[in-house]
């Protein structure tokens, strides 16, 4: 009879312990090369690459008051949240689908157009921050800042060639728009903010302009197409929110949420504020 070095248990067990190991290996193998899971994988999502995520979910298209909640995807692709959710206000007339990452609207709801007091629905990026005193954030800013001067405006007039441009006026150049969005405001609306790239950079004329994340007049109170909320919330927001994540903004009303979320891989809030569903995906 032929003679094991060790005793036929232990034996079992290290073969066991062999053909456990295989199936891993073969998962690790068809791993995508960012290191995600192939099967969180979402094509074609609008999501594709980001790393952050600002959630602003509304009941409705109508509803001017939402909720905001920020997310970290995690590394086997599921979007972690991060902090609490907050109350915020969007455009007095509520939400009309945008231009953004999302693409074409789908059917049904409004569209956005220029001075209908909605807010953009969609996915969206984000181009700089902006601030009166920079020095005064939180943290050392990770995304390109704008320094608003008296002479920072921007640009809502259709026919402009800076058309839903932020820019600094010089004195003696000439100007294609009249009455533009002074950021130097004495209410300070726009202390702090966050300019979201609706309708950009292939900017369509009237499809809408100048669409910020800013600091709220009061609690409830809507925008004109904007989404707003308190200080601090923006300086949360501003001190993590990091150009290399490839940050984005999703909003939505939540039938829409609930219906895209799964083919997005976005995350999605179930109740009225409620527990969060992590959905995986890249």
């Amino acid at each position: 009879m032929r003679r094991y070095p060790y005793p036929l248990p232990l034996l079992l067990v290290l073969v066991a312990g062999l053909c456990a190991c295989q199936p891993a290996a073969r998962r690790t193998a068809q791993a995508d090369p960012a290191g995600q899971p192939a099967a969180s994988a979402r094509t074609g999502s609008p999501l594709a690459g980001a790393k952050q995520l600002l959630l602003v979910v509304t009941e409705n298209f109508s509803a001017n008051q939402a909720r905001l909640r920020r997310f970290d995807r995690a590394p086997d692709g599921t979007w972690r949240p991060v902090g609490d959710d907050v109350a915020v206000t969007i455009g007095k007339n509520g939400l009309a689908w945008g231009r953004g990452l999302h693409g074409e609207p789908p059917a049904g709801g409004p569209v956005k157009v220029e001075g209908d007091g909605r807010s953009p629905a969609g996915v969206f990026t984000f181009s700089t921050i902006f601030a009166y005193q920079p020095e005064n954030l939180w943290a050392p800013a990770k995304m390109p800042v704008h320094q608003v001067t008296r002479e920072t405006v921007c640009v809502e007039t259709i026919g402009s060639a800076s058309y839903n441009r932020i820019l600094d006026e010089k004195p003696q150049a000439a100007k294609d728009y009249d009455s533009p969005d002074r950021m130097l405001r004495p209410d300070g609306l726009y202390r702090y903010g966050l300019m979201v790239d609706h309708n950009a950079p292939d900017t369509k004329p009237g499809a809408g302009s100048c669409i910020f994340l800013h600091l709220w007049r009061r609690p409830g109170a809507p925008t004109v197409g904007c989404t707003a909320m308190n200080e601090p919330a923006m300086l949360v927001i501003l001190s993590w929110i990091d150009a290399a994540k490839k940050p984005v903004i999703v909003q939505l009303p939540r039938p829409e949420l609930n219906r895209l979320a799964p083919a997005w891989g976005a995350p999605e809030l179930v109740g009225a504020v409620g527990p969060v569903v992590e959905q995986g995906g890249e």
